[in-house]
């Protein structure tokens, strides 16, 4: 039995990582911005490289956020 593309769809808030692009969506941060934090904050465990693609990790993303004082 096979299943198709949609009942394989993961809600963005079930998911584990996000795309920058669907974590822009989802947090309402810019593009540019999250893979500024990214770059400027290279040992932080919010994101994991997929060969060149970075992929948020959305609940450590969001402890991140919640101690951020500024983005």
């Amino acid at each position: 039995m096979t299943c198709s593309k949609k009942c394989l769809d993961i809600p963005v808030w079930r998911r584990y990582t996000l795309t920058i692009e669907e974590a822009a969506g989802y947090y309402h941060i810019g593009e540019g911005k999250l893979r500024m934090l990214i770059d400027e904050h290279p040992n932080e465990d919010f994101y994991v490289m997929n060969g060149n693609r970075a992929l948020i990790k959305r609940e450590k993303f969001e402890r991140y956020l919640d101690q951020a004082t500024a983005v």
